[in-house]
């Protein structure tokens, strides 16, 4: 599985708003809960705070990956956002974040979720991938750069 296969553009924000962690988790759960995929978002937030209380997924570099696993999607759903302002996320480096991938797997399927972070990682933990995101304009615009930088990295 790809990360260009969950992630859909009306899921991407490049001005999540937020001046707090909790606060950012908050929205970008609104985000995500815009695809059809979701049947509960209070159970989606349950998992992605339940997660987070167990240790931060800010992992380092300006970036964070809150995720969970539920029964109230259909599907693994993700969305991506970009915050206005860099956010204190408790990460592993002591780094502020603004760039935030939130993954949610079905309770079932822990290989693709597993897989999919995988990748995620691997594509932000690249400096010029990080930094061709902060610099795009648009959704579409960073929808395009996931597209072709996991193209270019993973399928050669």
């Amino acid at each position: 599985m790809k990360i260009s296969d969950v992630l859909e553009v009306d899921l991407i924000s490049n001005k999540v708003a937020g001046s707090d962690k909790e606060e950012v988790l908050n929205n970008m759960i609104e985000l995500v809960s815009k695809s059809s995929k979701v049947r509960d978002k209070e159970k989606i937030r349950d998992a992605i705070f339940n997660r987070e209380r167990i240790m931060s997924t800010g992992v380092g570099k300006g970036f964070a990956i809150p995720h969970g696993k539920t029964d109230g999607i259909t599907d693994m759903v993700a969305a991506f956002g970009i915050t206005e302002t860099e956010i204190n996320f408790e990460s592993l480096d002591g780094e502020p974040v603004r760039l935030i991938f939130l993954l949610v797997g079905k309770e079932n399927l822990v290989g693709p979720h597993l897989k999919l972070l995988s990748r995620i990682s691997r594509l932000l933990n690249k400096d010029d991938f990080r930094t061709k995101l902060l610099n795009a304009a648009s959704p579409q615009e960073i929808q395009n750069l996931f597209e072709s930088e996991e193209k270019s990295y993973f399928e050669t």
